[in-house]
Parts: structure tokens; sequence; C-alpha cells
């Protein structure tokens, strides 16, 4: 009796990556085929569809997410300051009290 459960095992372990393999074949239709003027219908619905969407400006997509989030403007950036070596170094006016 052992023998034949383990043979009856073996048998669906074997059998399992086969049954996977099957293709999955479907005899009957998923729907009733259209008469010709829905066909037609269909046609002149998706083209005023088409024609409509051509019809929608493109908007601006915004960079900033938090945008809405701030309630002051963001700040500039700041202009790059010139290189030390370029620029003479200022003379102080006034005294200094030591």
């Amino acid at each position: 009796m052992k023998l034949f459960r383990m043979a009856a095992v073996l048998l669906a372990v074997a059998a399992g990556p086969a049954y996977a393999q099957m293709p999955n074949i479907n005899l009957m239709q998923d729907a009733p085929s259209k008469s010709p003027e829905e066909r037609a219908a269909e046609v002149e619905r998706d083209k005023a569809y088409k024609e409509t969407l051509k019809k929608i400006p493109d908007s601006k997509a915004s960079n900033d997410p938090w945008g809405g989030m701030r309630s002051d403007p963001p700040k500039q950036a700041a202009a790059p300051k010139a290189s030390a070596a370029t620029s003479a170094p200022k003379k102080k006016s006034g005294t200094t009290a030591n």
C-alpha cells in the first residue's frame, strides 16, 4: 500500500509542471460580433474622440510639486561672485579703535 501511495505522489508531482504548460484554448466566442451599423458608429465615435483630444491645449507641467504649499515665492539664485584674484582689495574708510 505504501508503494502505491508513493507512486501516486510521484505521478502527481510530475504531472503538475506538464499541466502548467498546456495552452489555454477557449472554443467559445467572448462576445457576439457587431453589426455593420455598430462598427460604423464605433468608428465615428473614435474619430470624434480623437478630434476632441486635438482641441485640448498642452499644459506646461510645473517642476515644483510643493509649489502650492509655500506662502512666499521661491528665492532667486544669487549672482556668482567674482574671483579674489580679479577683484582689487577694498580699502576701509574711517578709523577703528583698538
